[in-house]
C-alpha cells in the first residue's frame, strides 16, 4: 500500500528495513493469533459446523468443559465464566452440536436406522450367525402367503355360519374382522422395537405383557356395553393383547432355557407349552360350566382376572436366573453392603422386583447416562473429575433429583461398567446415610438441602477408597454364588465421554 509521509526527511535505511521487518511480523502474529481464535481450545476437537449462534461468545465467557458422543453425535458441553469471582455461573452449562446440517442422505440414513431397529437385532450383523438373513428373508415370504390366505379364510368362515357370499354385511364383516388383526399385528410389530429389554428385564416384561393381556380381555368385553364401537375397541383391544403375545414370546425361551441343565431345552419348551394348553383346555371347560348359570359378567370377570395376575406374579418369581440384570444387581450390591454377603441365586431372584416397568426412568441409579442431565453447575464436574482421571467412568450425585448418575467415558470396556455400577450404588449408599442424618424439619423446607453439596466431594472420595478394595471381593463373592455378571443385562446407556481429560 502507498506510504504516506509524516516527516520532511527520510529515515536512515536500517531503520526502513527494521520498520518492514517489523510490518511483516506484525501481520504474522495478527494471522496466528485470529486463526487460533477461530478454532476451539482444543486442537484435537473438530471445529464447529455451522457456525453456532453461541460461537462468537465461546472465547469471550464461555469455557469448554467437556465433549460426549452417542450413536455417532458430538456435542460439546460449554459454561459461562464469572467475570467477577473468576468461577462459573450456576447453571450455566450448555451444549453446541459438533455435526454439521443434515443432508437428504444423512436423512435417508437415519430413517433406514429407525426401521431396522425393528427388524433386525441390536448390534446386527455381528450379534447373530449368517444363517440369520436367510432365514429370516424366508420366514418373511412364508408369513406374506399366510396373510393373504387369511383373507380368504376369513371370509370363508363368515359364509359358513350362515352370512350370504354376496351380502353387504359380510363384506363388512369381514373387512372389520381383518382390520381387528391387522391392528393387532402393527402393534406387535412396535412392541418388538424393544429389543435387548426382553433378555435382562424379561421377568418385569413378563409380569407387564399379562397386565396388558387382561386389559385386552376388559376392552373386548366392553365391546357389549357399546356395539356401536365395535371396530375401535376390538382393535385397541387386539393391539394390547398382540404386544402381550409379543411379550410371552420374546421372554419364553430364556425362562426355559434357565431350567435346562443340558442341550435339552427343545425338549423343556415343548413339555412346557404342552403344560400350558392342557391347563387352558381345563379352564375353558370350566368356563363353559359355569357359563351354563348366567353369572354376572364383571363379577366373573374379575374373579378370573385375579386369579390370573396372582398365579402370573408366582410365575415370574419361581424363576431363578443366574445373570445379574439392573434388579438383581441392586440387591446383591445392597446386600454386599449392608452384610458383607452375597444373596444366593434364590435369594436375590426372590428379592428382585416385578413391579416395575423398564420403560421408566424413575430408579436412583442411572448409568451411562448423559452430561447434561448429571451436570448442572460445572464446578461440581470440575470438583469431581480429578477423583476419576485414572479411571474409565466417573460418578456423580444430585442433590435435586436425588439420583447418581454413572457417566461412562469412550474407552469403557465391560469390567468398567460393572465397576462404575457397582461405585454408583455404593456413592447411592453413602449419600442415603447422610440423607438420614438430615433433621426432617431441614429435609422438608428445603428438599436440596446444602450439606449434599458439601458434602459430595468427601463422600465420592470415600467411595473411591471403598470400591478400590471392595469390588474385586464382591466380584469373586458373587461368582461364588453362581452369578453370572454382564454388562448388557444393566443395560447401560450410550453416551459416552471424549476427550475427558482435554477438556480444560
Amino acid at each position: 500500500m502507498p506510504s504516506v509521509k509524516l516527516k520532511h526527511h527520510s529515515p536512515p535505511p536500517d531503520t526502513i528495513t527494521s520498520s518492514s521487518d517489523s510490518v511483516r511480523l506484525l501481520s504474522r502474529e495478527t494471522l496466528r493469533i485470529s486463526a487460533s481464535l477461530a478454532s476451539p481450545p482444543d486442537d484435537d476437537l473438530p471445529l464447529l459446523s455451522p457456525p453456532s449462534p453461541d460461537s462468537q461468545f465461546l472465547h469471550s465467557t464461555l469455557r469448554l468443559i467437556c465433549c460426549e458422543e452417542i450413536d455417532g453425535r458430538r456435542f460439546k458441553y460449554v459454561a459461562e465464566t464469572d467475570g467477577s469471582s473468576g468461577g462459573f455461573k450456576k447453571n450455566s452449562v450448555r451444549s453446541i452440536s459438533l455435526q454439521s446440517p443434515q443432508t437428504p442422505f444423512d436423512v435417508c440414513q437415519e430413517v433406514g436406522s429407525f426401521l431396522r431397529s425393528y427388524v433386525v437385532p441390536e448390534g446386527f450383523p455381528g450379534s447373530v450367525n449368517e444363517s440369520y438373513v436367510p432365514y429370516m428373508t424366508w420366514r418373511a415370504l412364508k408369513h406374506f402367503f399366510g396373510g393373504a390366505m387369511g383373507v380368504f379364510t376369513t371370509q370363508t368362515l363368515l359364509n359358513s355360519v350362515g352370512a350370504s357370499r354376496n351380502s353387504s354385511a359380510s363384506a363388512a364383516v369381514a373387512i372389520n374382522w381383518i382390520l381387528k388383526d391387522g391392528a393387532g399385528r402393527v402393534g406387535k410389530m412396535l412392541f418388538a422395537r424393544q429389543g435387548k429389554k426382553f433378555d435382562y428385564d424379561l421377568k418385569q416384561l413378563r409380569f407387564a405383557g399379562d397386565l396388558l393381556m387382561e386389559l385386552g380381555a376388559g376392552v373386548e368385553l366392553a365391546t357389549a356395553a357399546v356395539p356401536h364401537l365395535f371396530l375401535p375397541l376390538a382393535c385397541a383391544a387386539n393391539v394390547v393383547k398382540n404386544v402381550a403375545a409379543v411379550t410371552s414370546t420374546s421372554t419364553r425361551t430364556p425362562i426355559y432355557k434357565a431350567f435346562a441343565k443340558g442341550e435339552n431345552i427343545g425338549d423343556v419348551t415343548a413339555k412346557g407349552e404342552c403344560v400350558g394348553n392342557i391347563a387352558d383346555l381345563m379352564g375353558t371347560g370350566f368356563s363353559i360350566l359355569i357359563s351354563k348359570r348366567n353369572p354376572s359378567l364383571v363379577t366373573t370377570f374379575g374373579l378370573l382376572s385375579c386369579g390370573y395376575l396372582m398365579s402370573s406374579y408366582q410365575e415370574v418369581r419361581s424363576v431363578v436366573l443366574h445373570t445379574l440384570n439392573r434388579a438383581r444387581f441392586t440387591v446383591a450390591v445392597e446386600s454386599f453392603l449392608k452384610t458383607g454377603r452375597v444373596p444366593s441365586l434364590q435369594e436375590g431372584n426372590i428379592q428382585e422386583k416385578i413391579f416395575t416397568f423398564p420403560w421408566v426412568d424413575d430408579r436412583p441409579v442411572m448409568l451411562g447416562a448423559r452430561f447434561k442431565d448429571a451436570f448442572q453447575d460445572p464446578s461440581t464436574y470440575l470438583a469431581v473429575k480429578p477423583f476419576f482421571d485414572k479411571e474409565r467412568y466417573m460418578v456423580t450425585y444430585s442433590p435435586a433429583k436425588g439420583k447418581v448418575y454413572a457417566l461412562l467415558k469412550h474407552q469403557a470396556n465391560s469390567d468398567d461398567i460393572l465397576k462404575a455400577a457397582f461405585h454408583a450404588h455404593v456413592l447411592l449408599h453413602f449419600m442415603n446415610q447422610s440423607k438420614d442424618g438430615i433433621p426432617k424439619l431441614v429435609e422438608q423446607s428445603d428438599p436440596a438441602f446444602a450439606p449434599m453439596e458439601y458434602e459430595l466431594e468427601s463422600r465420592i472420595a470415600e467411595s473411591c477408597e471403598m470400591v478400590s478394595t471392595s469390588y474385586g471381593i464382591f466380584k469373586s463373592r458373587a461368582a461364588e454364588q453362581g452369578w453370572r455378571m454382564s454388562e448388557s443385562l444393566l443395560n447401560p446407556g450410550r453416551a459416552r465421554l471424549c476427550h475427558v481429560n482435554e477438556g480444560e
